[in-house]
């Protein structure tokens, strides 16, 4: 197996870990009073095997967040003069880190839920959140837009999708943001047939964000409702979500929409490649194309702490007669052990991480088969792939190693879950990869399975969870090859141009009206008094006026 000609990228947290794999020891050192000790430069940042001796320092070293690696680097310039103090000063430092780090939740700074097309709240009771109203809102600015209500709703949908705002012309909602970073954007799409809005015919429109385009050319099917998940940098004190009629016989409509600050964890932006120790900035917009429950049942809104629905992998699973044998889902009732720097539940909430598909040997030989989920994707772009682990179905530490290959490349060798958790069993961790789209041509195949330093009678591979996200392209696009600019220049040109056919087909009017007006002047002067010839006899001058059949008076 070829290794992976795609980029293998580590999660954030990782970095950290490794950050303080050397600076840990050095403060045991300290500690024992062991003398000219001085704070060594980070270790590099390199991918964790089985074999990886270093790595299981990681049993005793504390996660922080990065304010304490900044402190790490202060401590580079300087040589340790009184070692005990130091130690002690390190020590409180990271105490006070972790005390803060479990008292505080997930607050997010920006927090936006607007329920369009209606003028009073609306609450949610599934999920126990109330969306504001469009009608009276401050975020709200269009120039042509009306609310509808559904006449007949269905009850079994949430009351977001009762009522819709509906755009004719090109209109902005535009939201205060207090703190700059990735959010979530969640908008929300439930056509109850309405049609023939205002002269136009069909909803067809673009969707953009601060340059980034979201849809384009979209037209919401009839049916379920349909939900865009969308993660944004923002580098503004406002964000602008602009809907755009296709063209003139068109219009938008938006039942709600979210905006979310996302947590520091969740979509970092900034990685670094594994094969290089470069840190690259992948500040891009995203798409969540997939979100997997691998080996479980549907996880819905209530159940995860950022509103998400997770699916189950059963109808992207491809099994065989032998993968029969040795696929098993297991679900685990015991408590799953987030830990500081690793996963959060924002990151995945409990219902993911305590179900799983495994593939295990359970006699003296390994199986010689992966675990494959395939996904179709479209073409010209790249994906964020992100794998969920947690290990519910180990025994004991040190048991389950295993490969990671996308599409037939080996993205991670011999994954070892105990050194990346901390040697905690039930830990959740997970990895991302982007994969080039030069790559593939349709679709997305992941697989798990035994790696060479798999063991017999253990599990040789497991996976909880997976997420795909669509990045943007060079276009900042997130559908098709087209930019903002672009399509508000159409819709200016298209504004120009009706406005041109307007004046054009008022000057026609105006024309055949002059016209109009001409040809009865003429016709009324071809029954006046003309002059007689002179020379015409008196019976030719009466043959040249017809006889009348009227009535004499």
């Amino acid at each position: 197996m070829r290794k992976l000609a795609i980029k293998h990228i580590l999660i954030q947290p990782k970095i950290i870990r490794v950050y303080f794999v050397k600076f840990e020891t050095i403060v045991a050192k300290l500690e024992n009073g062991e003398k000219g000790a001085t704070v060594e430069e980070p270790l590099k940042l390199k991918k964790s095997t089985g074999n990886d001796s270093e790595a299981k320092q990681r049993v005793k070293t504390p996660n922080f967040f990065f304010t304490s690696i900044k402190f790490q680097q202060i401590l580079i310039k300087f040589p340790i003069q009184n070692h005990q103090m130091l130690a002690m000063s390190i020590r409180i430092t990271s105490l006070l880190l972790v005390s803060l780090a479990v008292v505080s939740a997930f607050s997010p700074a920006d927090h936006y839920l607007i329920d369009c097309g209606t003028t009073e709240p609306t609450v949610v009771d599934l999920d126990h959140r109330t969306f504001t109203q469009d009608g009276s809102s401050a975020v709200l600015s269009a120039t042509k837009s009306f609310g509808l209500k559904n006449s007949n709703p269905d009850p079994s949908l949430s009351p977001i999708y009762h009522t819709a705002r509906v755009f004719t012309k090109p209109s902005d909602y535009k939201f205060k943001i207090k703190e700059k970073g990735t959010h979530l954007v969640r908008i929300h799409f439930h056509r109850f047939g309405f049609k023939n809005i205002g002269g136009t015919c069909h909803d067809q429109f673009h969707v953009s964000a601060n340059g980034y385009v979201l849809l384009h050319n979209f037209a919401a099917p009839k049916g379920n409702p349909i939900i865009k998940d969308f993660f944004i940098w923002v580098d503004d004190d406002e964000l602008v979500i602009r809907f755009m009629p296709a063209d003139r016989s068109s219009f938008a409509f938006v039942n709600a929409i979210e905006v979310i600050s996302a947590p520091k964890d969740l979509i970092p932006d900034e990685y670094v490649s594994s094969d290089q120790n470069d840190r690259i900035n992948i500040r891009h917009a995203y798409e969540t194309m997939y979100r997997i429950n691998v080996g479980g049942v549907k996880v819905t809104p209530f159940n995860d702490s950022l509103w998400r629905n997770w699916v189950p992998d059963d109808k992207f699973l491809k099994l065989s007669d032998a993968s029969l044998k040795s696929y098993s889902k297991i679900h685990f009732d015991g408590r799953i052990q987030y830990h500081l720097g690793g996963a959060s539940r924002e990151v995945g909430p409990d219902n993911m991480y305590n179900s799983a598909r495994m593939v295990s040997s359970l006699n003296d030989s390994i199986p010689k088969l992966n675990m494959t989920w395939v996904f179709p994707v479209e073409k010209r772009f790249s994906y964020l792939v992100r794998l969920h682990f947690c290990d519910i179905a180990s025994i004991s530490l040190g048991m389950i190693y295993f490969n990671v290959y996308l599409n037939g490349n080996l993205a991670y060798e011999n994954v070892d879950l105990s050194t990346l958790t901390n040697y905690v069993l039930a830990s959740p961790f997970y990895a991302d990869f982007v994969v080039d789209p030069e790559k593939f041509s349709d679709a997305i195949r992941v697989e798990i399975g035994p790696s060479n330093l798999s063991r017999s009678h253990a599990v040789d591979g497991i996976l909880n969870g997976l997420e795909i996200f669509k990045m943007d392209n060079s276009w900042r696009s997130l559908n098709g090859e087209v930019c903002v600019d672009q399509l508000e220049s159409k819709n200016r040109s298209n504004g120009q141009m009706s406005r041109l056919l307007s004046l054009t087909g008022a000057v026609c009017l105006l024309a055949i009206a002059f016209l109009v007006m001409r040809r009865k002047t003429e016709v009324k002067d071809s029954f006046g008094w003309s002059r007689v010839p002179v020379d015409v006899s008196e019976i030719d001058l009466k043959s040249s006026f017809p006889k009348s059949n009227g009535v004499e008076v």
